[in-house]
Order: structure tokens, then sequence, then C-alpha cells
């Protein structure tokens, strides 16, 4: 009988769970041949990396670091129903979401991350000026952008000018990968990248693009305990399926070991590395120092976030219907967004307070050196100040994400594809640092790495 093949997967971020629970339970590994021992190493003293959910304010589970998945890509939803979850899953409420530019204003409807589709809803809203939805207008006539560039700001301004820019794309964008889009991969928005890719102009291209279905079903999905329930969830999947996980784990030792690896001091097949790209840099420096001074080089964004529980009474009624808003770059101080959790989720809700989550920092504009006290003082004033109230919380956390968001800088995919060729056998990437931001990519990213791993424990010469 042949051997028990062993992998190692570095790192206990939704990533590493995902890669370690596709080796164990995939279908396909089965026929690929045995499953593996699987063995997750974590350097913390909890999994999940950036999906943390804890209570506040009397209610049982509210997230500190992202709060849902896009429902749209598959992967995080089918992770979600295979360890469980799906009769669980929840999306948000009906609710809009607005830009604060010297006031709030409604985000503007027909926009594909901030890119407009629709010309004549552009024209409607109040958070242009007349020359800037004018600039936008001319679009179609404007000859094709190359998109060697890579530049989602470089692109965004020379096909709508830098109103579009600076007020829907940026904000947006920003949001979601707390980037300077001026300093980000465009190919890094897939959404915006197809499109672009479809024709010389944006808005002839979005006018073409099927609209969803009606019964297309929610953008968003969340478990109802939390984001935290998906890591609970899968890492039992993982026990149950045999695997091996050790927190409180920082491995400091990847050395080739024959036709395998070691791995402070344990040999094994294969090694995944989900781990963030400098913890993975460390690990390499010897192994390929030319892969690990390319992952040393991917930039990291730190934030944080501030929740705070607000009195109902104190809350405004014209405010109900608002999901949250985003801060453009040139109004921003500290604060890039506000969002109305217990308006965005209804099982949110805690009798008597509404609560809210307040991103601060990006690309560009670092916090952390800021104390916990100076976080909280900046989201209360300026969010009062953006709102129009004396903001008096209830209660208030205050979370930090160091290193939270790789940024992907023009030519990234690239740049990571040439690291991959050089990797010796038997080592795969996974996570947020390599193949797309968000919990689906990086799910998606952890089936490739688990794939890949099976190829090589089990080719097709055998």
């Amino acid at each position: 009988m042949a051997a028990e093949r062993r992998v190692a997967v570095i790192g206990g971020g939704i990533a590493g769970l995902a890669a370690a629970h596709a080796l164990l339970t995939d279908p396909a590994a089965s026929a690929d041949g045995p499953v593996p021992h699987v063995t997750v190493y974590e350097a913390a003293d909890r999994l999940g990396g950036k999906l943390l959910t804890t209570p506040f304010a009397g209610h049982p589970g509210i997230d500190e670091g992202p709060d849902a998945f896009l429902a749209r890509l598959p992967w995080g939803t089918a992770l979600a129903r295979s360890v469980g979850l799906g009769d669980q899953l929840v999306s948000p409420a009906a609710g809009k979401a607005a830009v604060w530019w010297e006031g709030l204003h409604d985000i503007p409807q027909g926009l594909l991350l901030g890119m407009p589709t629709d010309v004549m809803a552009l024209a409607r809203s109040k958070l242009l000026t007349w020359p800037g939805k004018l600039r936008a207008a001319t679009e179609p006539l404007r000859p094709r952008t190359s998109l060697d560039a890579d530049s989602l700001g470089a692109f965004v301004r020379a096909r709508f000018g830098k109103e579009v820019h600076l007020r829907l794309v940026d904000p947006l964008v920003g949001s979601i990968y707390a980037a300077d889009t001026d300093h980000f991969s465009l190919a890094a928005v897939p959404q915006i990248a197809d499109l672009a890719g479809k024709g010389r102009s944006i808005l002839i291209a979005g006018r073409r693009m099927p609209k969803p279905a009606a019964n297309a079903g929610p953008l968003f999905y969340a478990p109802r305990d939390g984001m935290g329930a998906l890591v609970d969830a899968t890492l039992q999947a993982v026990l149950t399926a045999g695997g091996d996980v050790r927190t409180n784990n920082a491995v400091t030792e990847l050395v080739p070991a024959g036709d395998g690896w070691r791995v402070d001091g344990e040999r094994y097949d294969g090694v995944v590395l989900a781990c963030p790209a400098a913890a993975a840099a460390r690990l390499l420096t010897v192994v390929q120092p030319q892969v690990a001074s390319t992952l040393a080089a991917i930039p990291t964004a730190d934030v944080a976030m501030v929740t705070l529980a607000i009195a109902a009474a104190d809350w405004p009624a014209h405010m109900q219907s608002l999901s949250g808003y985003l801060v453009p770059k040139p109004m921003q101080r500290l604060v890039t967004a506000a969002s109305f959790g217990s308006q965005k989720w209804s099982h949110w809700e805690a009798s008597g307070a509404m609560v809210m989550r307040v991103s601060l920092g990006r690309d560009g504009l670092p916090v952390l050196h800021l104390s916990d006290e100076q976080l909280l003082t900046a989201a209360i004033d300026e969010v009062g100040h953006h709102l129009g109230l004396t903001l008096a919380p209830l209660h208030a956390r205050v979370s930090r994400w160091a290193g939270a968001f790789p940024q992907y800088r023009p030519h990234h995919a690239t740049t990571v594809a040439g690291a991959e060729q050089l990797l010796p056998a038997g080592l795969a990437l996974a996570g947020a640092s390599y193949h797309g931001i968000g919990v689906p990519a990086c799910i998606r990213s952890a089936q490739q790495a688990a794939a890949a791993m099976r190829a090589h424990l089990h080719p097709v010469a055998d």
C-alpha cells in the first residue's frame, strides 16, 4: 500500500480553511487518488483571518471585518452551502447608498462599481456638476482607450473625466478594496475590466449588457450569525474529514526534503501557502529568493473599523432608508465610509439602538498610528459632521486591521503569474494577496491551489 500523502496548509484564514476543505472533501479528490492528510498551521490564536464576529451592544454577533460576500460569484455561496449554512444565508434589506460631497447624494442608478452605463440616470444626479455630466456624456465619442497601462483611475478619467472618477468610481471601488484607484490595477476589478474589453465605448457596451433577471437573487449573502459562522462551519467540516488544525503555530521553516518539503521539522508532500504575501516571502527566502522578492513587494493597506451603537431615538427618520454612504477621496479626513448596519441587516436590529460601522483608512491614508481613542473620536466627529448630528454612542468598539488589504498595483496578475511559474513543484499560493480580493475570490484561489496540489500528488503518469 502506498504511503499516505501529507499536505501542509500555512495560514488559517478563509483561504487556508477552504483549501483544506477542498483537499479533504472535494469529489474530485477521490477521483484523483487517495485523500491526503492535511494539517493547517495558523500563527494567531484563532482562525478566520479578517473574518471575525463578536458580541456588541447586546447583540450576539456583529462583524468586525467583512459582513457579507458577493452572492453572484459562486464560490462563497457554494462553500457556505457545502458546510451546512445554506438555510442560514441572509441578504441585506432593501436600502440605498449615498455619496457624501458637501452633503449626502443618492448614488445614481445604472452604475457598475461607479462606472456609468446609463447617461440619463447620471444626468439626473446632483452629485456631479453639469460640466462633469457633459464630459461623461461625450464618452461614446472618445477614441478607444488602451488597456495596456492597467490603471483603473487613468482609464476612468480617460473615458468619463475626473468627476466620475473622483465622485463615483474611486469611492465605490476604494471602499471595497481600501484602494487609491490611481494606483490600482484595472484588471483586478473584473466587472469593470470585462466592460472595458467589450468595445471602444463603455456607455455603448453598457447599453448592450443584458439586464439582470428579475429573479436573479440577492447581490450579497451572509450567514445569519455573521461571517465568523462560515469560518466555524468550514473548520468543523475540515475536522470531521480528518484534518489537523493547529493555532498559535507560526511556521518558521520551509525547506526541501527529498521530493517533498519540511515544515518546522515535519515532512509533507506538498504545501499550500495560504498566508499573506509578506509571510510567504519570508518562508520562500531560501527556497526561491526571486519569488520571495516579488511577493515581499506586494503592498498592503491598513484600515480600522469603528462600530457604534446610537440610540434609536436620536436617529433621524429621513435617514432610515439609507444603508450607508461613501466619502470620496477629496472629502476624506480619516473616514472613508459608513454602513448603517441595523438598516442594512434586519437581524442586526438591537432594542433601542442603531448599529453602524465606520471605516477609516485606505492605501495612502494611514490610520493605525493613532490610538483607539483618536480613531473613535475621528469616527464620531466626522460622521456627525457628514450627517449633521451630534453623536453620543451608547457603545463603541475599535477594530484594527494591519495589512488587511493587498494593493494590486498595475499588472499585478502578470507579476503573480510570473512568480508562480518559478515556484518549485509541490508549492502553491492561495489567498487575497494573489488572485483576487474578497471572500469568494479567496475561496476560488484556495480551490485552485487544492486542485494543483492534487495534480502534484497524483500525476496522470501514476
